[in-house]
């Protein structure tokens, strides 16, 4: 009689697995379908942002405040956005196009969202690790001096996308301007978001000011891994925690509210 309720669990836990390997398989044929590199795209795409962005920056010298080098500060400044900015983007509207997995009785709205927002996470991620061991090969930047923090800065920005995804992507099934807003604001956000500065480069009246923003904390503290010895580092990611647990609980409930609300088509 003991084991029952261990191997209830045991298997929510298999068919939860197994609901979200196969929604990833089938968001992954949706997006990239079956041609040219076909699921490779997935990390191709937003490596070739950042390449494109990292040479724009290199041609353009463009000046960020620090003596890093501009291949290194790119690389760190736009990987980390992209790993955030996307997932609203993909979780904006995500239940209309689905509503047909909807008769499927395990199935559920928040189930679509976990699937986008893994899919995102994984290409960024992947990206992130693949131009930074390139370019650390051909010697236009050095090795992390701490990859645990780099890890957790990580991991961190994926926190908070995941909950701005939550959140952005529940109101907009119940608003429709929440999708209006939302791509004009994600563009405003990119230059206060820390990727295109340090916050030790802005006067002290600002840095603070800076720092209320939750993503700048963790692109600073992806910095301070990198290249910590460098410059001044500055961050607190115990606000930028409570701050994403707050917008995670706000997030799923506005996803439970409007699941009630789904109706298969």
């Amino acid at each position: 009689m003991q084991d029952r309720p261990k191997k209830s669990i045991l298997g929510s836990l298999g068919t939860q697995r197994r609901i979200i390997f196969a929604l990833l398989m089938r968001e992954i044929l949706t997006r990239f379908g079956r041609h040219n590199i076909g699921f490779l795209w997935l990390f191709v795409e937003p490596m070739l942002f950042t390449l494109g962005v990292t040479a724009l920056w290199t041609a353009s010298h463009a000046i960020h405040g620090s003596n890093l080098p501009i291949v290194a500060f790119a690389l760190t400044g736009y990987s980390s956005v992209l790993l955030w900015r996307n997932m609203p983007s993909r979780c904006v509207s995500a239940v209309g196009p689905n509503l047909a997995l909807m008769y499927h009785r395990n199935v559920r709205v928040i189930d679509i969202m976990y699937s986008r927002l893994l899919l995102e996470v994984i290409g960024a991620t992947i990206s992130f690790c693949v131009l930074g061991a390139l370019f650390s090969a051909v010697g236009w930047m050095a090795l992390p001096e701490d990859i645990l923090k780099v890890a957790l800065g990580w991991a961190m920005l994926a926190w908070f996308g995941a909950a701005l995804a939550l959140l952005i992507g529940g109101l907009s099934e119940e608003f429709e301007i929440v999708e209006k807003l939302w791509h004009p604001a994600s563009y405003l956000l990119f230059p206060l978001s820390g990727a295109a500065f340090l916050v030790d480069a802005l006067p002290p009246a600002a840095r603070d000011l800076a720092l209320y923003l939750p993503m700048v904390n963790g692109v600073e503290y992806v910095r301070d891994g990198y290249f910590g010895s460098q410059f001044k580092a500055h961050h607190d990611l115990q606000y930028m925690a409570l701050f994403n647990l707050g917008m995670t609980l706000f997030g799923l409930a506005q996803v439970r509210r409007i699941s009630r609300k789904v109706v298969p088509a």
